[in-house]
């Protein structure tokens, strides 16, 4: 029996659950990303799915048990706690990422790739519906369509995006899941969830602003091409004048943002 796996835009209604096995639309780089979820576990994370099948245009991955939070986000998964683990799933994740050589000459997704590039292998969209949990902590990464070479900064920023989150006021209080955060304290969290050197931390505002420049033109792109869900998802949240305001509102509180994380 199939069961539709909810949450995401992209591949809405098309991620089925067979048992044990997800059946999903697979990507151009799907074969290299198969590869790569292959060695994770021979380099100690093994919080991710296995590789099946592909074929006709599908991929078949294992099932990764545990709770998966999907909007209105529940309590349990904006707790500082799951912050924390978050930061510390991350770290480990690229620890077993830098071991893995980046194969030449692959179609990586260019959608949220880092425009600098780097030498691992990012996951790219650390979203909070592809984070998998178990007992409050988080436990897997799963949704590795966006996976492209970048630095490890580059995961953590498009996780605290989400997390934190880097909302404005104004827009954070339109989600309920939002309401009460206080994403500067969360932030320097999920710094101190993986052990951020303070080189890092001296970087990590800029490259969250580079994040903020990629998802904008992501999302004109999509725009303009006339995705439907985007669309609609795009007018009901005032368009580009809730980006331009999030994003001075970003470089406003700049040094707040990086105080707290330096301190």
């Amino acid at each position: 029996m199939n069961e539709v796996l909810s949450g995401g835009i992209t591949n809405a209604g098309a991620v089925l659950r067979r048992g044990e096995i997800v059946d999903r639309p697979a990507q151009p780089h799907a074969p290299a990303i198969h590869r790569f979820l292959e060695a994770l576990p021979k380099h100690g994370f093994t919080a991710a799915p296995k590789p099946v099948g592909l074929a006709d245009g599908r991929e078949q991955l294992t099932y990764v048990p545990g709770d998966v939070a999907l909007m209105p986000y529940p309590a349990w998964s904006m707790t500082e706690a799951a912050l924390t683990s978050l930061g510390a799933l991350l770290r480990r994740f690229h620890h077993a990422s830098s071991a893995i050589a980046l194969e030449p000459g692959v179609p990586w997704a260019t959608d949220l790739a880092d425009p600098r590039g780097g030498t691992i292998l990012c996951h790219s969209d650390t979203c909070v519906e592809n984070v998998v949990f178990r007992d409050g902590e988080a436990y897997g990464l799963i949704d590795f369509d966006m996976a492209a070479p970048g630095r490890p900064l580059w995961d953590l920023a498009m996780a605290a995006r989400y997390w934190a989150p880097m909302l404005d006021p104004e827009t954070a209080a339109e989600s309920p899941s939002y309401v009460g955060l206080d994403p500067v304290r969360r932030l320097r969290i999920l710094a101190d969830g993986y052990q951020m050197s303070a080189e890092d931390r001296a970087e990590f505002l800029n490259v969250i602003e580079e994040v903020a420049v990629v998802e904008r033109a992501e999302l004109a792109a999509r725009v303009e091409a006339g995705d439907t869900a985007l669309v609609k998802a795009f007018n009901d949240h005032s368009g580009w004048a809730t980006w331009d305001r999030q994003q001075a509102w970003l470089a406003d509180q700049h040094a707040t943002f990086l105080a707290a994380l330096i301190r």
